[in-house]
């Protein structure tokens, strides 16, 4: 009993810290604004679309549009007057140049690199985003994009 009781005050506890700064919902396409829906059409053009969430973030409400484009994940992140904000979008390992290469893998140690996504934010690239995998847990990395380590994440 007093073990549910910490496990149930762990859990909500988790959920209230996940939530308080992200308010995240998933939307229909014609609930999106008309700004939004014009870039969307815009940047899903070839793509098979999966879904549109909207998400509150300091006052701002912001549209995420996730797809599949030429075989790869790419998911945009779109301001309600329709500036795409930011896109992130996987790229093949063997196309990364060799110092992101392995900037990457030293951030992941012993893990292996299991799926990279370059950050690009007001159409500039930032980062790149590598999924781990060490001893079966998951965990991310990130390096710029000249392969060195970043002051803080995107």
């Amino acid at each position: 009993m007093k073990t549910n009781y910490l496990v149930a005050l762990v859990a909500g506890g988790l959920l209230l810290a996940g939530t308080a700064s992200v308010q995240e919902k998933k939307i229909k396409r014609y609930n999106l604004p008309p700004a939004v829906e014009k870039t969307v059409a815009a940047q899903s053009a070839g793509a098979t679309i999966h879904g549109f969430s909207m998400e509150k973030e300091k006052g701002e409400t912001f549209y995420e549009a996730e797809m599949t484009v030429n075989g790869h994940s790419k998911d945009v992140l779109i301001a309600a007057d329709g500036t795409v904000v930011e896109v992130e979008e996987q790229v093949a390992l063997d196309s990364l140049s060799p110092e992101v290469k392995t900037g990457l893998q030293a951030k992941a140690g012993k893990g292996k690199l299991v799926k990279v996504e370059s950050l690009t934010k007001k159409d500039k690239l930032v980062s790149y985003e590598a999924q781990v995998v060490t001893n079966g847990k998951k965990s991310e990395v990130q390096v710029g994009p000249d392969g060195k380590p970043l002051a803080h994440e995107e």
